[in-house]
């Protein structure tokens, strides 16, 4: 799943349009382009930060598992100034993510006596009958076989184990929640001023 922008489906923009009118295709495109990835670049920022707190995973976890397709296609010659457009330029910003339920393991997890104590959701909780070390308390150690995971009985005899999951899957909180609305908030509000912005670096003077 992703979060994408796309130029023309923000609200607020039309008010750029007539100035953008006045510009010519490359000139359009370059920026666009710039406006957009600008943009997207804060709006990852805001995203990154927002799902770290929805999910309970770490800030530097979630910057890790986000993936980033920018605009691209146009660029300027620094010494002629001639704008080039390549075929197949895009005005699309994606920020995206794969994978599937995350391991409790990653959750601050420890074992206590009633069970392992973590925290998906950002919510700390405790899960009854599950462990990730071996041996008798209070001696316990750390069990090579687990990896550090979180683990239950599926019956009454010591195997089968059942791995426990947290239930958090990145694809699918970024598209949701808190994280979905930070994402669009920062896009309607910065995308038209950066557009602005760009046209008067571009062309010094337009705006005069």
């Amino acid at each position: 799943m992703s979060l994408t922008i796309k130029w023309g489906d923000v609200s607020g923009i039309q008010r750029t349009v007539n100035v953008l009118g006045r510009l010519n295709g490359a000139q359009k495109q370059l920026v666009l382009q710039r406006a957009v990835n600008h943009t997207g670049a804060k709006a990852l920022t805001q995203v990154s930060r927002t799902l770290a707190r929805q999910t309970g995973l770490p800030y530097g976890t979630i910057k890790s598992a986000l993936k980033v397709r920018k605009a691209g296609g146009a660029s300027i010659s620094a010494t002629s100034r001639t704008i080039n457009v390549s075929e197949g330029a895009s005005l699309v910003y994606e920020i995206s993510s794969s994978g599937g339920d995350i391991s409790l393991k990653y959750f601050g997890a420890r074992e206590t006596r009633a069970g392992v104590s973590a925290a998906p959701f950002g919510k700390r909780q405790q899960f009854a009958g599950s462990f990730i070390k071996g041996g008798r308390f209070p001696n316990r150690v750390a069990a090579k076989g687990l990896h550090g995971h979180v683990y239950r009985r599926a019956g009454k005899d010591r195997r089968p184990l059942d791995f426990l999951d947290s239930g958090v899957v990145i694809p699918s909180e970024m598209v949701k929640g808190a994280t979905a609305r930070v994402f669009m908030e920062t896009v309607t509000k910065d995308l038209p001023d950066r557009v602005m912005h760009e046209i008067g670096f571009l062309v010094p003077g337009f705006f005069d």
